[in-house]
């Protein structure tokens, strides 16, 4: 059984994580849910009943969590987190130590993402089977999360889902499954607001919106780009996949303006190469560095890169395997200047005994 590990980076100011502050990981293992403190001198772990892929935040102390089991029901859940994370320091046993659950619902499919609509009670969701988005309302009379719509989307592509994002000033959803399906959809109107409007069928690893009117998007083959809704599509990209990564998979992430100058997209191929870009010049890398993958990624789906919240310039990677018998390293790399220097820390997590250590230090 798979589960998703998440790891807590934020600094000691903070008594709480931010939204979008966590870093993931896929394992084999027994479905546990961690928060790590960004000098590793807490470590918290709670069991979930069924694996999930997906963590969104909701505010300061809650977060949405989902199944993607396929063949079965699967929960969506609403958290509140316990007390117990709420503190700067240890202050030993509290009455709550575990989640509460605050809202729930089932979806009769494997949801693979989930994002809340800001200022809203909406979730957006995909998975598979089918191609399509289903929007959720967190009900406000009672404890349950209710489907009450669904999102087309164009292809009806086999295996692949959409991919999707959402704007924060206007209730806005950005999704597409290929460069050609890329729409903007208003959730009051229900009108298309845009579309890419061309006939390419890259396939789409993942979509960030930056602000109110434009979004990047990453695809499998390593292409990247920066789009301006307001213009008709011409995005500011590098349009072929980098050399040498024929039949390998690509994520992106970009970092949020208030997380340090420097190169804004990191991007993660699932042979271990990391590069840092200039968006102002996305065809050639900042710095590049070849982490220590030793056996392909069992499920290149999982391959993730992520900005440290509460840590300047710096990244976690997750999804590549580098180790044996189903080892997960989750890895900072500190960014000094324009070089990426070696892991600054590393989790191992041992999938027979269900251990995790320290291999690094710090």
């Amino acid at each position: 059984m798979s589960a998703l590990i998440q790891a807590w980076a934020s600094n000691h100011q903070t008594q709480l994580p931010s939204p979008g502050s966590l870093s993931a990981v896929q394992c084999h293992a027994p479905c546990v849910l961690m928060f790590l403190s960004c000098r590793y001198q807490d470590f918290h772990a709670f069991d979930l009943s069924a694996p999930t892929r997906v963590l969104e935040w909701i505010g300061d102390k809650g977060v949405f969590i989902a199944g993607y089991e396929s063949l079965k029901k699967n929960e969506i859940l609403h958290l509140m987190l316990p007390p117990r994370l709420s503190v700067k320091e240890n202050q030993g046993l509290f009455p709550e130590r575990d989640f509460k659950v605050s809202h729930g619902g089932f979806s009769d499919r494997a949801i693979l993402e989930l994002k809340h609509v800001p200022d809203t009670r909406l979730l957006v969701t995909s998975g598979l089977p089918g191609c399509y988005l289903r929007l959720w309302h967190i009900t406000e009379d009672s404890d349950v999360i209710k489907a009450v719509s669904t999102i087309s989307v164009q292809e009806k592509a086999g295996d692949l889902w959409p991919r999707l994002a959402v704007f924060s000033m206007v209730p806005r959803v950005l999704h597409g499954v290929q460069l050609s399906s890329l729409q903007v959809v208003d959730l009051e109107s229900w009108k298309t607001t845009y579309s890419s409007g061309v006939t390419d069928s890259e396939e789409l690893s993942n979509l960030q919106v930056l602000d109110g009117d434009t979004f990047a998007f990453c695809c499998t083959s390593g292409r990247l780009g920066l789009v301006d809704t307001r213009q008709p599509w011409a995005p500011l990209e590098n349009p072929s996949p980098s050399p040498g990564s024929g039949g390998q998979r690509w994520c992106a992430e970009v970092k949020d303006r208030g997380q340090g100058p420097g190169p804004c997209f990191s991007s993660l191929c699932t042979d271990g190469q990391l590069c840092l870009l200039d968006a102002r010049d996305l065809f050639h890398p900042v710095s590049s560095v070849q982490c220590p993958v030793t056996t392909p990624s069992p499920d290149p789906e999982l391959l993730r890169v992520t900005w440290a919240p509460g840590l300047d310039n710096c990244l976690a990677v997750s999804g590549t395997s580098f180790g044996v018998n189903g080892t997960v390293v989750w890895t900072d790399f500190k960014l000094l200047g324009l070089q990426v220097k070696a892991p600054i820390y590393c989790v191992q997590a041992n999938m027979t005994k269900n251990i995790f250590e320290n291999d690094f230090g710090e």
